[in-house]
């Protein structure tokens, strides 16, 4: 018969006898006659022992039987569970047994029969049991801990005397404690309780301790992994900066290059290529943006960085951007703003576009009639803007997956002009800001993708305020084809506080005409959008309402179309706006206070020109513009000769004088006045971070603390390396100012000319 077997019998043998032993031994107690409650000597103690160990049994019995059949972990635990009831049983009917006379010195035998069965049990688990002095002496110790280390007396030692080894693990009173004997190295969880010795009434320190070797190993093998992970991030990080900056520093020849020939004389035909090339170029940079902007989220380096900014601009910097895009493939693009949204708030302006660009181009991207609509209000602390397309629309397996990194949808052709990383980004940011990217979508419907960025606005109490009433007297004819850019119209004139009525054929116009005339409704201005001109010409042009109104006639076209003339010159036109519309150049149209039609260029983000002489004060939230500075004398550091030759004829077309210096040595000697040139005494350094002769920040750190002799000199640093934390580096060390190549020319002279200004003041 196996072990197991005779296990199981003998286990039905003791549950089998312990109720006729309960039994004798009650019955015993109840027949006894009654006795005083003085110098009565205890019943015979064989009949408690049977009954101990008949209980005691049970439990240890059922503890073997399941380690030796390997049952499962469960079965391990109840029957541990049912040897400490047992005791606990035991211990009741001891008690009930006894004389009431007892005393506590008399329940000592009890205690030291229940200390040796939970000691079996900890034998039987592989616990370390030590009760030692609290000098740290061993009173008594269990044979576990003799087994682990070879030494089977252990009392009077020390645990340091028998090789353990304790790391704190940040807890009080428990320890990793390591044991090296014969069987190896082991590693126990060591927990101590203090507590007094009911013998001798002194402290002691119970200790118990359990084997986690393999726990702790797996633990260092998932912190190796991560330490693996995070350099292995870390190697791919440097890897893309470094990628970065060698795509970038010939990408800002291409374009700065492609930026001087757009100055000069060219066909229409050579004017297109140009723009082909720059848009390519424009899409290569965001490429590398998204591609560092990944690894940054993915090494969990993502920072918010949060400034006062206007919040219209960049709007509407964003949807002039992509309108070219957009008219190219025959669709409009439209924005409203809500008048309640401030001007200006505390966000990440530069964080916010980059979503919106990565949105609004998806939306462009995959719609073919119809167009795109921006709609951006406020709500409960936070810029909420809604993005809607006309678009194919998609599925349910479409939407759980396009937040995804490289997923797309559409069809091949689509899919391989991107990544699959833009939405991705776009919803990382928005998160880490606090915000959320949602989509609602359906097949054939279009989809709309909700930005949602929070925002501050404590510091402005009545920002927007001012908005509402602007175009308060205004009453407008709008004709135009129904579309994103024609409904945006409509709603900013009505929003803030004018009336616009939209026709968007001759049918609907010569009703409404007819509506407005019955009401003897005076009209302030009329917009033709210029694809409904000749109608307008043929059809409404001599209409008696609009002959005899003194209303102004505004030309709306796009910025492709207008060309380089004044498109509707000569017909009665008063003033013209260019589609996507800006706000302010719609109300300064509406006010009478525009010269002509406004220079438009995305990249540039132009401004209207207005006449010489407002009637009216900018408005309340934008930031005043520091007046250009001419003929500062600029020292350009930079080793790259076609970036070089680039600055330089920026800068001098702008009015400045430079000097340029290939590399760190020839920079130290003209900060001293001396150039292979000539002496040159500058008033701004504009440098390159990475060049020859030695290390970027050393050098800006120490010119800014004017070791090599030079004067104090503001320093704009240009650098191909976009990332956050670099440009916070280089400002705190002493830069005025970081630029990301490729500069924006527009950007880099702001910049002088707010430099140049703070230092003449």
């Amino acid at each position: 018969m196996s072990e197991p077997v005779k296990l199981q019998n003998r286990l039905k043998a003791e549950f089998a006898e312990a109720p006729r032993r309960s039994a004798r031994v009650r019955s015993r107690v109840e027949t006894a006659p009654a006795v005083p409650d003085i110098d009565v000597a205890p019943p015979a103690p064989e009949n408690h022992a049977t009954l101990r160990s008949a209980i005691a049994g049970v439990g240890l019995l059922m503890a073997a039987l399941v380690l030796a059949t390997g049952m499962a972990a469960g079965f391990y635990i109840a029957a541990l569970g049912l040897g400490l009831a047992g005791i606990a049983g035991a211990a009741f009917l001891f008690r009930s047994a006894r004389p009431v006379a007892e005393t506590a010195d008399d329940r000592s035998w009890e205690r030291s029969e229940t200390s040796e069965i939970l000691s079996a049990i900890h034998d039987v688990l592989g616990d370390i049991v030590v009760m030692r002095t609290l000098d740290g002496r061993i009173l008594k110790a269990n044979a576990v801990l003799g087994d682990l280390t070879g030494i089977a007396d252990a009392e009077g030692k020390t645990c340091e005397m028998l090789g353990l080894t304790f790391r704190s693990q940040g807890t009080a009173h428990r320890y990793d404690v390591d044991v090296s004997g014969p069987a190896g190295k082991r590693i126990y969880s060591w927990h101590d309780v203090t507590v007094r010795n009911p013998a001798s009434g002194d402290l002691v320190v119970h200790s118990i301790a359990r084997d986690v070797t393999e726990e702790r190993r797996a633990e260092g093998e998932r912190e190796r992994a991560r330490q693996r992970a995070e350099e292995a991030s870390a190697a791919k990080s440097r890897l893309l900066a470094t990628v970065s900056h060698e795509i970038r520093t010939p990408l800002s020849g291409i374009l700065g290059m492609s930026h001087l020939i757009g100055q000069t004389r060219l066909t229409a035909e050579q004017k297109n290529y140009l723009a082909g090339m720059r848009q390519s170029g424009h899409a290569l940079v965001q490429l590398v943006d998204d591609l560092l902007d990944f690894s940054i989220i993915e090494a969990g380096r993502f920072q918010l960085r949060p400034s006062e900014e206007p919040v219209r601009p960049m709007l509407e910097s964003v949807v002039e951007m992509l309108s070219p895009r957009a008219h190219e493939k025959g669709i409009e693009i439209g924005s409203f703003v809500a008048p309640d949204v401030p001007g200006l708030l505390l966000y990440d302006a530069p964080r916010l576009r980059q979503v919106l660009y990565n949105v609004v181009g998806n939306a462009v991207k995959f719609t073919h009639t119809g167009g795109v609509s921006l709609e951006t209000t406020l709500d409960r602390g936070a810029v909420v803007i809604r993005v809607t397309d006309t678009g194919p629309g998609m599925n349910a397996e479409e939407q759980a997956r396009i937040f995804e990194e490289f997923e797309q949808t559409g069809s091949a052709a689509q899919r391989s002009g991107g990544t699959g990383l833009g939405l991705a980004i776009s919803a990382r940011i928005l998160r880490e800001a606090g915000g959320a990217l949602t989509l609602e979508s359906a097949p054939g419907k279009g989809s709309t993708f909700t930005i949602r960025m929070p925002v501050e606005m404590q510091r402005l109490p009545t920002a927007g305020t001012g908005r509402k009433g602007v175009l308060k007297g205004s009453r407008v004819f709008l004709l135009a084809p129904d579309g994103p850019a024609s409904r945006a119209l409509v709603r900013t004139v009505d929003s803030l506080g004018g009336a616009c009525h939209l026709a968007t054929s001759i049918e609907e116009a010569l009703d409404l005409l007819q509506l407005l005339s019955g009401r003897k409704a005076e009209l302030t201005d009329i917009i033709v959008d210029n694809r409904l001109a000749g109608v307008f010409r043929r059809e409404l042009a001599d209409i008696a309402f609009l002959r005899d109104s003194r209303a102004r006639r505004v030309y709306l076209v796009n910025p492709e179309e207008r060309g380089g003339r004044a498109i509707g010159n000569g017909e009665g036109y008063d003033s013209w706006l260019i589609r996507p519309l800006r706000e302010r150049s719609l109300v300064e149209v509406l006010r009478g206070r525009m010269k002509g039609i406004e220079v438009r260029d995305a990249i540039n983000d132009n401004r209207p020109i207005l006449k010489d002489l407002p009637q009216a004060a900018p408005e309340p939230d934008a930031k005043p513009i520091p007046a250009p500075s001419t003929g500062a004398r600029i020292l350009l550091a930079e080793d790259d000769p076609v970036n070089a030759m680039l600055v330089r004829s920026v800068l001098e077309r702008a009015g400045h004088t430079v000097r340029h210096v290939p590399d760190y040595p020839a920079l130290v000697s003209a900060l001293a006045g001396a150039t292979e040139a000539g002496p040159f005494v500058a008033d701004l350094l504009l440098t390159d971070l990475g060049m020859p002769g030695g290390d970027g920040k050393d050098m800006i750190a120490r010119i800014v603390q004017r070791d090599y002799g030079n004067a104090r000199l503001p320093v704009i640093v240009l650098t191909a390396d976009s990332r956050p934390a670099l440009k916070g580096e280089l400002l705190a060390i002493g830069a005025d100012a970081v630029l990301a190549k490729p500069a924006d020319p527009a950007a880099l002279l702001a910049e002088i000319a707010r430099l140049a200004h703070r230092v003449a003041g």
